[in-house]
């Protein structure tokens, strides 16, 4: 999930373009529970201006077949391929103290376990085996690919917007 970078909207799914010719969508969850996105309903767009009441209609290959309010034909349908749907983080069930919001880690600063600027992340991504986290920093030509375990990773410390890596020798 990731955060709006306009108010305090966590992303929970995006939309694939349509499902069939009567409205519905495809839509990929990025609930950690993918069924549980129709929970947070109705959900917005990335200003939180525009929402979207959201029905779940059907389990399809790599994601759901969905209802949204005021979609009512293929067409508005295909329009919205690509929209990024966000609830609002008080929607979001709180996390036990070792999980994050991928939200909540982008932007912060990441030091080596002697003190030394590292970098910062400027996003997580997940290619199906575990998180990675981006890092962009000074003296790095392009950015570095750091896995978010315990041991390369052993403390985030977001009341003071940083994490402490070990990363493997070589990475950086």
């Amino acid at each position: 999930m990731t955060k709006s970078s306009e108010s305090n909207l966590i992303c929970v799914g995006v939309l694939g373009g349509s499902f069939g010719v009567r409205g519905e969508v495809r839509l990929k969850s990025y609930c950690a529970i993918p069924e549980d996105i129709e929970l947070y309903s109705p959900l917005s767009d990335e200003t939180g201006k525009t929402f979207y009441p959201l029905v779940l209609t059907g389990t399809i290959k790599s994601g759901f077949a969905a209802r949204l309010g005021g979609v009512e034909t293929k067409e508005e349908a295909d329009a919205l391929k690509g929209l990024r749907l966000y609830a609002r983080r008080d929607q979001l069930p709180s996390l036990p103290d070792d999980e994050f919001y991928h939200a909540d880690l982008i932007g912060l600063a990441v030091y080596d376990t002697g003190g030394a600027l590292l970098g910062k992340v400027i996003s997580v991504q997940n290619h199906g085996a575990s998180d990675l986290l981006e890092i962009s920093g000074p003296g790095l030509k392009t950015p570095v690919l750091m896995p978010f375990t315990l041991a390369v990773v052993p403390t985030v410390d977001l009341d003071q917007g940083r994490i402490i890596a070990d990363p493997p020798e070589g990475l950086f």
